[in-house]
């Protein structure tokens, strides 16, 4: 029976596999953690108290990053070389979604516009990252070598999704909620597409690593097609919704350490 919980253990129990999903993963959070640190670098005067926050969420992203790579080593495994096709952070920035690096490489204050451009962004990007660790934490929150990694990076990621909503809503208060609306939907429908695309890179690699028959691999591509569609069709407009979240300030603080992933 084909199940997420069966094909994530089956990629689980297999070095390889595990290998080229610890290392795509590790990539983006560290991708993540660059982007976030040079954000808070950059956060103009009239927004100043946002930036121990973006530096925060650029923190544990780069944890999230070390999280991967130390379920790696204490396999004996080195990271994989990541594949372009499956580079989901590089092939949003390629479909104008988020912050160019080129603006962030330069030592110029961001605008207003960026930082609900850089908020917009996250909150497309954390909804999925949260909806990934909430099944994730359901079917392996427990298992003795990823549950503990499984755990923290749910919780750090269910802290970005709060603080996303909390700061737009901020900004919206302060009349930019037409711009918000519009950069959300943008953003919605462009990180569908390339989320549709990149579950489709990794499944072909998958499947080749794990030795797949064509029956499988086309039927797991059909239900990827199957989501994006819904998504493509009513499903992104959830991402247009913003609302108070129970986690208020759940960025206030220093970054959660992960002594035994570090």
């Amino acid at each position: 029976m084909l199940s997420a919980r069966s094909l994530f253990q089956e990629i689980l129990d297999h070095d390889e596999s595990f290998r080229l999903f610890c290392s795509i993963a590790a990539s983006g959070e560290s991708q993540g953690g660059w982007e976030n640190g040079r954000i808070a670098s950059l956060v103009p005067g009239s927004a100043r108290e946002l930036a121990p926050k973006i530096a925060r969420h650029g923190a544990d992203e780069d944890k999230h990053g070390r999280i991967f790579h130390a379920l790696l080593r204490k396999r004996g495994l080195t990271p994989a070389a990541v594949p372009p096709e499956t580079d989901y952070t590089m092939l949003l920035e390629r479909r104008g979604i988020g912050l160019a690096h080129d603006k962030l490489r330069r030592d110029e204050p961001l605008s207003v516009r960026d930082l609900i451009v850089y908020l917009s962004h996250s909150r497309v990007t954390e909804q999925r990252a949260a909806d990934q660790m909430v099944m994730l934490r359901r079917y392996f929150g427990d298992h003795p070598e990823v549950g503990k990694a499984v755990r923290i990076i749910s919780d750090d990621e269910d802290n970005h999704l709060a603080y996303t909503h909390e700061e737009l809503l901020r900004f919206a208060a302060a009349g930019h909620g037409r711009l918000i609306r519009r950069t959300l939907r943008t953003c919605a429908l462009a990180e569908s597409r390339v989320y549709r695309d990149v579950s489709l890179a990794v499944l072909a690699r998958m499947g080749r690593i794990l030795g797949w028959p064509k029956a499988k691999s086309v039927v797991l591509a059909a239900g990827i097609h199957a989501m994006y569609g819904y998504e493509r069709l009513v499903g992104w407009r959830r991402m247009l919704v913003l609302r108070l979240p129970e986690r208020r300030d759940a960025l206030g603080g220093p970054a959660t350490p992960a002594h035994e992933f570090a």
